[in-house]
């Protein structure tokens, strides 16, 4: 049989299976049990986080943000447009439209650099994307959004227990959210948390959590009966999600160590490939601590990455593409605007290649991969 070595492999610390056996057997499976405590109280000790809630999915943790900054029609958002479908939906879903600014050609994350010529005064709210683990520049987006009056949420999804000038990301603006979808470094299947980092938004995001109702008060023993207090929906995960999800969280440390040791492998093996000027590597600033998210390569052009893809999967090394922005996406046209081009944005998504990464993968997957690519890609030009 050919060898294949798989984008992704989801990671089992080996322990999930008992916490599902547990959670069966304390007769809790609806959400808000013991395991979802013992998440939310990790979250909020390893970040910093004021509170943290476990949702369904890091795309319900952005709709959360969006009820809880407001967002309704006649707002826009500032956002990437390089970026995963969701960041962009939580915001349309309440009416608002997505502006989306072009990314730094280093990290592909926001530039902040560009962000206030795209606030308008309709403006409610900044999303910076964490792209790959790698830290926006939060020190300069805090500053516009403070200085405007605007909401600042963290688009976190790939970026637990990653850093930005010593800070976790994810604990930084006042809202974020983060995930734990089973292509993320820290997984429970489908899953995802709000990380709520601004008292004022503590009590309110609680009682959006639980359907609009003041359930969490009155379990607490605050009121003697919960009612209706605002719009909410089901964003709680079940207790089976977050009891997989708990070993994940307590063996993130080592899981995150694994990763950087294959992204850093990569990293210098592609060394020489930059060099010669067949692919750019990843940039990551000295101010950023990451988590090796993901490693990619940029290379010449469209044509260039789509053969390259293509040789590499009949090689059997299943490295894909990312993004295709969302300016340029039939969705994205019909609900946002980009008030200028976006070239940084159009010339990462047309050149951009994502190779396996997971935790536990082994020396020998890790030279195929980077032989394969030598193989593959060589006469490829930047």
């Amino acid at each position: 049989m050919p060898r294949f070595i798989p984008f992704n492999r989801p990671h089992l610390t080996g322990r999930e299976f008992a916490h599902l056996q547990e959670a069966v057997s304390q007769d809790h499976l609806a959400g808000n049990g013991p395991f979802t405590g013992r998440c939310q109280r990790w979250l909020m000790e390893q970040l910093g986080a004021r509170r943290a809630l476990l949702t369904h999915s890091c795309t319900g943790a952005l709709e959360m943000a969006a009820i809880l900054a407001e967002a309704g029609p006649g707002d826009e958002i500032v956002m990437p447009s390089f970026t995963f479908v969701s960041t962009a939906n939580a915001f349309v879903l309440r009416g608002a439209t997505p502006v989306f600014v072009d990314v730094r050609p280093d990290t592909l994350n926001l530039d902040e650099r560009l962000v206030e010529a795209a606030i308008t005064p309709k403006t409610r709210a900044i999303v910076a994307v964490h792209y790959g683990g790698v830290g926006c520049d939060m020190a300069a987006l805090t500053a516009i959004a403070r200085s405007r009056n605007l909401v600042l949420i963290e688009d976190a999804a790939q970026a637990l227990l990653a850093r930005r000038d010593g800070q976790p990301l994810g604990a930084v603006a006042p809202l974020a959210a983060v995930s734990f979808h089973e292509t993320k470094n820290v997984i429970a299947g489908e899953g995802g948390a709000l990380l709520v980092n601004d008292e004022r938004f503590v009590r309110r995001a609680e009682i959006i959590w639980e359907k609009g109702t003041d359930r969490s008060r009155f379990l607490r023993g605050q009121v003697d009966k919960y009612t209706w207090q605002d719009v909410g929906s089901s964003f709680q995960p079940s207790e089976l999600t977050a009891a997989f999800l708990w070993p994940q969280l307590e063996d993130s440390a080592m899981t995150t160590a694994s990763r950087l040791a294959v992204w850093n492998t990569y990293h210098a093996a592609f060394e020489e490939l930059e060099r010669n000027g067949v692919a750019r590597r990843p940039i990551v600033p000295d101010s950023c601590e990451h988590n090796a998210h993901l490693y990619y390569l940029m290379l010449a052009n469209a044509a260039s990455r789509n053969d390259v893809l293509a040789r590499l999967n009949a090689a059997g090394v299943n490295a894909i593409f990312h993004y295709v922005p969302l300016h340029r996406s039939a969705a994205g046209r019909r609900f946002g605007r980009a008030p200028r081009d976006l070239p940084h944005t159009d010339r990462v998504s047309d050149s951009l290649i994502r190779l396996p990464l997971w935790a536990g993968m082994s020396a020998a997957d890790v030279e195929y991969v980077v032989e394969q690519v030598y193989a593959v890609a060589g006469q490829c030009a930047v």
